[in-house]
């Protein structure tokens, strides 16, 4: 047993070794340069002050929060009839929508922010095409609302490929049984199917909501710095023609970290407590 217990400490060595260089010390200088003093090297919390006192950095923290929590709501209702879709159906069908969930899955970043801008920029096709017909509204890509867009439509395949498991665990004995006692589809799923699926819904909506809070290379790549984001906050302190002002982008980065986290044991405590009443098993 003990020989045992000294082979798996020796397989997990490597991952542990990268773990601690590439998380836990950034992690642990990050935090420290947050409450070090850029000339004495005292310990403040000034930079943590002015984060909730500067309007440009509460206008971040406020646009992250918003665009995070609607793309994941608006991303997560369409995967849930994405989802449904796919567990009604059988086949080539099944294996077709399977194939292209994989393959919008893996599109995003800044190639989907380049086909954004070529379909629905200023001068892109949608746009012409729109402006030509008469059409045209006053859509600007370019700012909170089209990077909205964007996010929405790289949360959709991922909250899809998230739920699947979860439908394909209901069970079809269940569908039975409520069609034996003449129960409506709609029935089945606001008193049984979605009750089960409750737990797995809420757990991807946070996996969601941290997705889009801690996003950066569609942000920049679609606005640069022109819109107040939390994430772009943090990338404009650390790099720039300037300086670098690496205790503020600490603090920024522990503020964006705590919101993660705060969103996870909030869903936590909801999971746990929809899985209590849980009945069907």
């Amino acid at each position: 047993m003990i020989k045992k217990s000294k082979t798996s400490v020796f397989l997990l060595a490597p991952f542990l070794i990268v773990v601690l260089i590439y998380e836990l010390l950034p992690l642990g200088q990050l935090v420290l340069n947050s409450f070090l003093q850029k000339k004495n090297h005292t310990i403040t919390l000034e930079y943590y002050i002015r984060i909730f006192t500067t309007p440009v950095y509460l206008q971040a923290i406020q646009n992250s929060i918003r665009i995070s929590l609607i793309s994941a709501l608006i991303g997560l209702s369409v995967a849930f009839f994405a989802g449904k879709a796919y567990f009604e159906s059988d086949g080539k069908l099944k294996q077709f929508f399977y194939l292209v969930l994989n393959m919008t899955s893996n599109f995003s970043g800044v190639p989907l922010t380049f086909a954004f801008m070529i379909l629905m920029g200023n001068t892109g096709v949608l746009t012409l095409l729109l402006q030509e017909s008469g059409l045209g509204g006053d859509f600007n890509l370019y700012s909170g609302n089209g990077l909205l867009l964007v996010y929405i439509y790289f949360q959709i395949p991922l909250a899809t490929l998230l739920l699947l498991p979860a439908f394909l665990g209901l069970k079809k004995e269940w569908r039975e049984a409520a069609t034996i006692l003449n129960a409506s589809s709609f029935s089945y799923w606001w008193k049984i199917g979605i009750p089960n699926l409750l737990p797995s819904i809420l757990g991807t909506l946070s996996v969601l909501f941290a997705n889009a809070l801690a996003a950066y290379a569609t942000a920049y790549a679609l606005i640069l710095n022109n819109y107040a984001l939390l994430s772009l906050q943090i990338s404009s302190k650390f790099k720039g023609d300037v300086k670098i002002d690496k205790q503020m982008g600490g603090a920024l980065a522990v503020v964006l970290i705590l919101f993660m986290v705060l969103s996870t044991l909030f869903n936590n405590y909801l999971t746990r407590r929809s899985g209590k009443g849980r009945t069907l098993v």
